[in-house]
Order: C-alpha cells, then sequence, then structure tokens
C-alpha cells in the first residue's frame, strides 16, 4: 500500500489507525478527483466573459470586487457541477474503501459489536448483505434504499441552492 511507508518510523500504518485511516480515504478521493475537477473549473474561467472583466476594471473595481461581483457568479455553473460530483462521489466511495482499508482496524464495545471505523456507508451496505445472517440481506436492501433518497436528497438539495446563485447571460 502506498499510505505503508509514511509511518514506518513510528512501526503503524496510516491506513491501519483510526485516526488516520480516514484522512487517508480523503487524500484518495481528493487526489482522484482533483484533474477532472480543475478541467471543469478552467471552462468556465474560460467561459467568464472578457467584457464583464473589462467593464469591471474601468468602473474601478478592485481585484477582490471583480472576484466576488463578476468572476465567481459567472463560474458558479462549474461549482454546482464540481460540488455535486463532490458530494455524491463521496457518499457512492465504496472500491476505495474496500481496497485500502476493508473498514478496518474496529473498536469492540462492551456489549460484543464491533465498529469499523474507516467503513463508509456503500461498504456498510456491502458488509450487511454479506452477513451470514437470514435477516442480512433485507436489512442490507432497506439500508441501500435509504442511501438512495438520503444521496439523491442531498444531491436534489444542493443543486437547487447552488443554481440560485448563477447568473445567466
Amino acid at each position: 500500500m502506498i499510505f505503508d511507508g509514511i509511518l514506518s518510523r513510528w512501526a503503524t500504518s496510516i491506513l491501519m489507525d483510526s485516526k488516520f485511516g480516514f484522512w487517508g480515504l480523503i487524500i484518495l478521493m481528493c487526489w482522484q478527483q482533483i484533474g477532472y475537477m480543475m478541467i471543469i473549473y478552467i471552462a468556465g474561467l474560460q467561459n467568464v466573459p472578457g467584457e464583464m472583466l473589462e467593464a469591471a476594471r474601468i468602473d474601478g473595481a478592485t481585484r477582490a470586487q471583480t472576484l466576488f461581483k463578476v468572476t465567481i457568479p459567472n463560474v458558479m455553473p462549474s461549482i454546482t457541477i464540481c460540488m455535486f460530483l463532490s458530494l455524491t462521489n463521496g457518499f457512492k466511495l465504496f472500491d476505495q474503501n474496500l481496497a485500502l482499508t476493508a473498514g478496518q482496524p474496529f473498536i469492540i464495545q462492551p456489549g460484543g459489536t464491533t465498529i469499523k471505523t474507516t467503513e463508509m456507508l456503500a461498504l456498510n451496505i456491502f458488509n450487511t448483505f454479506n452477513t451470514p445472517s437470514p435477516t442480512s440481506q433485507g436489512t442490507a436492501q432497506a439500508k441501500a434504499v435509504i442511501f438512495f433518497v438520503l444521496v439523491a436528497g442531498l444531491g436534489l438539495a444542493q443543486l437547487g441552492y447552488t443554481r440560485k446563485k448563477e447568473v445567466q447571460q
């Protein structure tokens, strides 16, 4: 694993430590998405009309005023798309979670139940489905439906909120 050598001095793996495993997954998601998001942002920045920027300079706007009053409102469609993709992909994190940590390490509670400290929602549904229990598949399907409603609801709410901030050209 790529993160194993980082903390070898302290004889621990960054992914198998409950303090660092979650942050390892966040670093991985950022690394995977940053190039794609930059392409979207560059396309949005190229879409800002030069006449608007020139008019702002002629009117005496400072760089900060030009940024907040002209550039960001014109780049808002790119921000909307990037926020939507980041939000939904963050919730749907499964294969990276399974390959890197598989939800490990775990904490054993006093009642005997275990809590996997880096297990995300999608991996939890998968693990519930594969539990050897007669009701585990039904429970996993119910979790999957609730998961779908949660991701769809949050995604649509975010889209509605950020679309209000977009300007029409």
